[in-house]
């Protein structure tokens, strides 16, 4: 399993041991998530009774909260104007992006779209330095060049969030090649995960990429996080199926999973990882998920749907919710352990967005670098980038 570098949330978790929430590791439960919980097409229904254990949940909770006060925070300096250009939350769909790092390999590839924080925390990013990319500052994780769109980490076989609508998935059918491409015979293969909205859905670059990753028995998974409304236009109004993991028809598998239980992705991935990488090429994955924000900080979220209809999901959906009442229902967590554990969580990201505060825009030599590479792949900076000639332009400065 897939283990990040979130410094801050290894720190919470070890803390956690010391107001004694998280004592006995070995112990484990059995949950029920319901047959609700999938909906398999030409693939076998993975078994609804998941196994988990204190130190699992706690690790789910530190996780899924500190990506809730990120996005959060994200927010609320995006409106005071310290954030500028796009700006794409991800609250509400915490449970897919946790459930489904923990039940990939580290070495699995994972290219997802512009609403991509929370994957960059999660593959290795720190809480500061997600803060710093979305400044624009020199510590973020794409060294500011990136924004909110454009985190990446080679290091974590994280290949970022793609700015244009759609266009990350044949890139990921071009990493799954390669894992492929690269694996020994007789051994499984590393995979792809590649993700998209509802909104992307009917693409034709989509339909392309799946064709390609069939006919070349590809270990990806393409991934729809279906939040129902696109940019704001309802799925049964824009697509004539929105049973979004039918899709592959006759020929690709696919599996509905209940994106609001993270217990729910952990299982119906694990599987999903099995039939990949042993060769049983792509399948379609769609994960029933629901975002509080609006598409982007430009659309409020309520001209489409009522306030009663977000507050109805926050009731009965809510990811973190279901992990805090697992705990404390199993007897394994007091509710008092857990406020310990959001406590510590909003002092980190607090301390974090400090620091970030204090970082400082990239120096303008910067703009030369990363733009070309030697045969060997080393950067080879340039002296100046050729600028827009303003004497032949009939704009006149």
């Amino acid at each position: 399993m897939f283990r990040s570098g979130l410094s801050k949330l290894t720190s919470v978790t070890s803390k956690v041991n010391k107001v004694g929430c998280v004592r006995n590791f070995s112990a484990s439960v059995n949950i029920d998530v319901g047959q609700e919980a999938f909906e398999t097409h030409n693939f076998a229904k993975p078994s609804t009774t998941v196994s988990t254990n204190k130190e699992e949940l706690v690790r789910f909770l530190t996780e899924m909260y500190t990506m809730r006060r990120m996005e959060i925070t994200n927010d609320t300096e995006y409106k005071a104007r310290n954030i500028r250009g796009f700006c794409h939350l991800y609250d509400g769909q915490e449970a897919v992006a946790s459930g489904m790092n923990f039940s990939l390999d580290k070495e699995d590839s994972w290219i997802t779209s512009y609403r991509c924080h929370c994957v960059a925390l999660l593959r290795g990013s720190t809480v500061q330095q997600v803060f710093e990319e979305m400044f624009g500052y020199v510590g973020g994780t794409a060294k500011g060049k990136g924004g909110s769109m454009h985190f990446y980490s080679k290091k974590a076989n994280f290949f970022g969030g793609q700015g244009i609508v759609g266009a990350q998935v044949p890139v990921g059918a071009g990493l799954a090649f390669y894992n492929k491409y690269v694996s020994k015979p007789g051994e499984k293969m590393n995979m792809t995960v590649a993700g998209y909205g509802d909104g992307a859905a009917n693409q034709g670059q989509i339909w392309e990429a799946a064709n390609m990753a069939k006919l070349w028995g590809l270990p990806v998974a393409l991934y729809i996080e279906n939040n129902h409304y696109g940019m704001g236009t309802s799925t049964k109004r824009s697509s004539c199926n929105d049973h979004y993991y039918t899709m592959g028809g006759r020929t690709i598998p696919g599996i509905k999973i209940d994106g609001m239980n993270v217990l729910a992705v952990k299982q119906g991935v694990a599987a999903v990882r099995e039939w990949c990488s042993s060769g049983n090429g792509p399948i379609y994955m769609e994960f029933d998920t629901y975002r509080y924000h609006g598409h982007s900080m430009s659309d409020p979220g309520t001209t489409y749907r009522t306030r009663e209809e977000v507050g109805s999901v926050r009731q009965s959906r809510d990811p973190i919710e279901y992990v805090k009442n697992l705990l404390m229902d199993n007897k394994l967590c007091t509710e008092a352990e857990i406020k310990d554990i959001e406590k510590k969580v909003r002092d980190d990201v607090q301390q974090a967005l400090v620091r970030a505060k204090a970082g400082n825009f990239p120096p303008p030599e910067n703009l030369y670098s990363n733009v070309y590479a030697t045969i060997d792949l080393k950067d080879e900076p340039q002296k100046m980038i050729r600028m827009p000639d303003f004497t032949k332009s009939i704009r006149q400065i």
